[in-house]
């Protein structure tokens, strides 16, 4: 077949930043993931949700030894986290934390271990991480003060263990108070203190995204407005970011997850800091005044919504604000004196109906006159097509060019409608809203676990070159969801798995990585011959021609490009028949079954694989 690419017809300006991720706090993402505190509910502050009406302010400690916990509130370190736990021990007893499934430590590796006590005890605080038996790290702090104190060590692993217990316990008979017991490695991602897992963080760069979407997705909304999430309640000193139960406790088609709350370590800050690490815009998405409408059916009554969209002028001034504004001096007191250059903002996550375009209105009325610099983001509902999907289109329709920048379009979809619907956004009308694909992902089969596996990845590939055809119109995409912890899983597919060691990184998460590292200027013209099961867009980046193919075909096929050699990445697998290609997937136990390989070509075909996502580069 013959693909001929004509590059100086220009057909639209690729966003740079179209390219991009989606963090929502599920699958224990956050706490027990990419932020790297080891210890679970550090703060002794789980309280009983909706989920689960008897949960313990103590979930996930024990007592070791002859020790009796009493979890107690009476005057506490401060008013907003106000547990913490008085230990009665013999000598040798105390307590150990859960640490999700036991803490990795590293041979060599330092860990900064900080806790608050308080009391009239006089022998030693001993800490130590414990496994099998053996002690791997251990300190010790001499005595309690009478008032509550902050007291911080750094220890080193003796040797590497996966399944470290971490234990705090005393050297004599005595009785003390423990809060904010907290375990970081100094290993975090450019050495914060209160940092994140850098294998993690390192994957996100490696896409090269042009924007993060967080912090969701349904935990914005919350099972009920008093669970919403407020990016006001994650800023400040960790100590004093008020923890709440995790909306997806419940809700998802995995595992129930009762002990899944948030610390709020990982917050709006750290967020923006991250964007910053890995060269990407934030994308924040605030609460508009409504619940989850999977989950009840809450509502800010319009005339009430001030202090919403108080948050929303007050998170702008947080991200953009000179030092000298309240807000901008708070993000100058954590350490950023420089503004973060927020440019996009979402109201509301996945919102439908009369009552969200109501709140949306209220909400752009007032940013739209204070900041009309911000570009706002609207929903079309859950799903990308129906009767709520059509009556925000109609809705926006309406209110006529500038209303909104972009429309947030979501889908979950089987491989067969994503190959069928390539075409999408082919007659979008290109003066309306742009298209913010803000969660998608192929849905393959109707099991529990879904794949991440190849014919997904190829699927999301076309897709994703349905979005770069029609550049003008759709300005950013992100799959959805990003992370995912083993063992701790409630959604699948996902595009990162993890443990507390490794990771894995799924079919799916190298088509982001190929379009995020090889995104075009500009859009071209092209015309190609015996098309079908092929999928194909074509750009320029300065002199240098990129082309994306998808050959959905058990056959190769040979492109006449019409150039004088390139390079080409492609992704694809080994197996004997279609049906097992299709299913390669890669585990953490085998974790290159399905990785993209570069290769250089000479004259002026390449020939494309059988079941393969391939970008061709040329001069």
């Amino acid at each position: 077949m013959y693909l001929k690419v004509n590059k100086n017809k220009v057909k639209a300006k690729v966003n740079p930043d179209m390219i991009g991720l989606f963090f929502e706090d599920i699958n224990y993402a956050a706490d027990g993931g990419l932020y790297a505190e080891l210890l679970e509910n550090r703060s002794f502050d789980y309280f009983p949700s909706k989920v689960d009406a008897y949960k313990s302010p103590l979930t996930g400690w024990k007592a070791v030894g002859d020790c009796e916990l009493l979890a107690r509130k009476t005057d506490p370190m401060n008013g907003v986290n106000p547990g913490y736990v008085r230990v009665m021990a013999k000598a040798g007893g105390g307590l150990a934390n859960r640490a999700y499934e036991g803490c990795y430590l590293e041979e060599g590796e330092e860990y900064r271990f900080t806790f608050y006590s308080r009391g009239s005890y006089g022998g030693k605080v001993v800490f130590s991480l414990v496994s099998g038996g053996e002690t791997v790290a251990r300190a010790e702090f001499d005595g309690v003060p009478e008032k509550w104190e902050k007291r911080e060590t750094v220890i080193k692993a003796s040797k590497t263990v996966y399944d470290a217990e971490p234990r705090i316990t005393l050297s004599e008979d005595g009785e003390i108070d423990l809060d904010m017991c907290s375990l970081f490695p100094r290993k975090t991602y450019n050495g914060r203190e209160n940092g994140l897992r850098p294998d993690l963080v390192r994957a996100l760069k490696d896409i090269k995204p042009g924007f993060m979407r967080f912090p969701g997705g349904c935990i914005v909304e919350g099972n009920g407005l008093a669970n919403r999430y407020r990016w006001k309640d994650t800023v400040g000193p960790v100590e004093t970011r008020k923890i709440n139960w995790n909306r997806w406790q419940e809700g998802g088609v995995g595992v129930t997850a009762t002990n899944y709350y948030q610390s709020y370590g990982l917050g709006f800050y750290e967020y923006f800091l991250l964007c910053e690490d890995i060269g990407c815009q934030p994308l924040p998405v605030l609460n508009c005044g409504m619940g989850c409408q999977f989950q009840c059916e809450e509502l800010v009554p319009v005339n009430e919504l001030d202090e919403y969209i108080q948050d929303a002028l007050d998170l702008i001034e947080f991200a953009n604000g000179s030092a000298d504004t309240q807000w901008g001096a708070k993000r100058a007191e954590m350490g950023h004196p420089a503004p973060f250059g927020l440019k996009y903002l979402a109201i509301g996550n996945e919102q439908w109906g009369e009552e969200y375009f109501r709140r949306f209105e209220a909400f752009q009325k007032v940013i739209s006159e204070k900041h009309p610099e911000i570009l706002l983001i609207t929903s079309s509902g859950p799903a990308c097509a129906g009767k709520d999907f059509e009556a925000a289109w109609n809705w926006l329709d309406e209110k006529g060019p500038g209303f909104a920048y972009a429309v947030d379009e979501h889908y979950y979809v089987p491989s067969n409608w994503m190959f069928a619907n390539t075409h999408r956004y082919d007659d979008y009308d290109r003066n309306g809203p742009k298209i913010f694909a803000g969660e998608y992902a192929c849905h393959v089969g109707h099991g529990q676990p879904r794949p991440n596996n190849l014919e997904a990845a190829l699927a999301e590939a076309a897709t994703m070159i349905g979005f770069e055809r029609n550049a003008d119109v759709v300005r950013l995409a992100s799959y959805a969801p990003l992370f995912a912890r083993e063992h701790f899983t409630q959604w699948t597919p996902d595009m990162i798995f993890f443990n507390n060691h490794e990771l894995m990184l799924t079919p799916s998460y190298y088509v982001q990585k190929m379009f995020g590292n090889n995104l075009p200027e500009h859009t071209v013209e092209f015309s190609c011959t015996h098309g079908e099961n092929l999928y194909v867009s074509a750009g320029v980046k300065g002199d240098e021609v990129i082309v994306k193919l998808v050959n959905n075909s058990h056959q190769p096929r040979t492109v006449h490009f019409g150039c004088q050699g390139g390079t080409a990445e492609y992704l694809t697998a080994e197996g004997r028949h279609p049906k097992e290609i299709m299913e390669k997937k890669n585990t953490m136990e085998e974790k290159f079954q399905v990785v993209p390989v570069t290769e250089t070509f000479d004259g002026a075909e390449y020939t494309l694989k059988p079941f393969s996502f391939t970008v061709i580069k040329y001069r």
